[in-house]
């Protein structure tokens, strides 16, 4: 194929994506397009689970009423036969690529007469129609974790990267520095954010030892489980508070994390199937602990409406352990507000990880990372995809308290949402009697595991118990606690959680 005809082809099927930053050549006759697709792009599905591609362009007038065909293609075999999907007029012309299946990955093949009368062909490879999940939140969802024994990338699992381009899926997902939205570049010498590129970039690369996270190992376990492609949109910025991201400054775009994160999905198609979200840590004080979970409230609320998606899957993780000795009570008023917001927003779900090990002081490591993504991703099996086998079918949200009643010296603690019994490894801990003030009570001396019930634990204390107890699981920062169920689905940090039975407390004086 000559040049000339390679420069033809290019300019009419506009092998760039949605809103991309890649520049149209010069073309002769004015071809020009604004909407395509790119090699190892995945389409996110619709309810009936085809991928649609939107293009559109411009032409000089001489090629006015000549006919644009594509076709989609997987190994030798016609997915789509060609067909025509745009007419070039008045020097414009729009068209699309429907009722692709979902899988992959395709191969899409374009023509188009010239006007010397032959056919000439170009393709794109690698082509996915599944899900697209953005990555949001702070470090934890950043992914801090040690870049060693990572999860192997996936062909079924691609990344749209934060320089905006598509690409298999491998981590570190995301690259703050190069990232194309200013928010995320690091501050230069003069304290002016600045991107990072050529040689520096490249030395940054070489020399990090950071970035496990676990969106990679949800996206592998959401593949494994259903067979359907994934793609990645990571947009999370690690040490960010909820204030950062503000959805009332959607219209900064790359100028701040909600409208950056908002310019993402437009740019992947503006629909995606869910959102994954870390964070928390930073609202852990004593101004920003009781308005976060308004704040969180908001945020969820806020992507539903700006996506036009009301009932938009959010899953997140409970902020898990910090070593420090930084507000304690602020730290668990944090995790229980995010408790109760999944009970309170309908199409939410939470992962505890009050029970994984750290790679330093506050971030996960990286095998724990991959247990958190699992468990994202057992969530997210059950309620969006349980038609793919019965085991997501079947998948329990994971131990909840329900109730706590005090009988004998025995607290009887029962939990719904058990896949299989609750278990730990070794002695059971966690589990803390609180007085009606807040403070400890050296009060639980066995914890046991109902034998005829798996989804009952009972706490053995000695003493009188004051009036107006409560039960609390995982108090303070860097807590011990090891309650699971047979899924490795974690019991959350929760409380105070009213004792029933309990005497009931005086009345306050007057």
């Amino acid at each position: 194929m000559s040049g000339l005809t390679r420069a033809y082809v290019f300019g009419i099927i506009g092998l760039v994506s949605h809103g991309l930053n890649a520049q149209t050549p010069a073309l002769p006759d004015g071809i020009k397009i604004t909407g395509g697709l790119v090699e190892y792009q995945v389409l996110q599905r619709d309810s009936q689970g085809v991928g649609t591609v939107p293009l559109a362009g411009t032409a000089a007038a001489r090629l006015n009423n000549r006919f644009i065909e594509a076709r989609v293609t997987k190994e030798t075999t016609d997915v789509l036969p060609w067909n025509v999907i745009g007419q070039i007029k008045a020097g414009k012309w729009s068209g699309s690529i429907s009722n692709i299946p979902t899988g992959g990955p395709y191969h899409v093949d374009f023509r188009v007469t010239l006007p010397q009368g032959q056919l000439v062909t170009s393709s794109v490879d690698n082509v996915l129609v599944g899900d697209l999940w953005v990555l949001a939140g702070q470090s934890n969802m950043e992914g801090v974790g040690n870049l060693t024994d990572l999860p192997q990338p996936v062909s079924f699992v691609h990344s749209f990267d934060m320089t905006d381009a598509w690409g298999i899926a491998k981590d570190p997902l995301h690259t703050l520095r190069s990232a194309t939205d200013k928010v995320h570049w690091a501050k230069n010498k003069s304290g002016e954010p600045e991107r990072l590129t050529g040689e520096e970039l490249e030395k940054y690369i070489a020399n990090r030892k950071k970035g496990a996270g676990p969106g990679l190992p949800f996206a592998i376990s959401i593949y494994t489980r259903t067979s359907i492609p994934v793609g990645l949109v990571p947009c999370a910025h690690g040490g960010t508070s909820m204030d950062q991201w503000d959805p009332a400054k959607k219209d900064e775009l790359g100028g701040s994390l909600y409208g950056a994160t908002i310019r993402r999905i437009q740019a992947v198609g503006g629909k995606i199937k869910g959102i994954l979200w870390y964070q928390g840590e930073a609202e852990a004080s004593v101004k920003l602990a009781p308005v976060f979970q308004t704040k969180f409230e908001n945020l969820i609320q806020a992507f539903r409406a700006d996506t036009g998606q009301a009932e938009l899957p959010f899953y997140y993780v409970q902020i898990g352990l910090h070593v420090s000795n930084g507000a304690q009570l602020e730290w668990n008023a944090v995790q229980e507000a995010q408790r109760q917001v999944e009970v309170k927003v309908p199409r939410t779900g939470m992962v505890a990880a009050v029970d994984v090990a750290l790679d330093d002081q506050i971030h996960v490591s990286t095998q724990d990372q991959m247990r958190i993504g699992r468990r994202l991703a057992a969530l997210a099996a059950h309620d969006l995809y349980p038609e793919s086998t019965k085991e997501n079918a079947d998948v329990k949200r994971g131990p909840r308290p329900v109730t706590a009643k005090y009988d004998d010296h025995v607290i009887r603690v029962t939990f719904r949402e058990v896949n299989g019994q609750l278990t730990a490894e070794g002695r059971i801990a966690g589990f803390v009697l609180v007085d009606a003030d807040g403070k400890p009570l050296p009060t639980i001396y066995k914890a046991r595991f109902d034998p005829k019930d798996g989804n009952v634990i009972d706490l053995e204390t000695y003493g009188e118990i004051p009036p107006g107890s409560a039960l609390r699981y995982g108090i303070g920062r860097n807590p011990y606690c090891n309650v699971r169920d047979t899924l490795d689905m974690a019991l959350p940090v929760f409380g105070p959680l009213a004792i029933e039975g309990l005497p009931v407390p005086p009345p306050p004086k007057p």
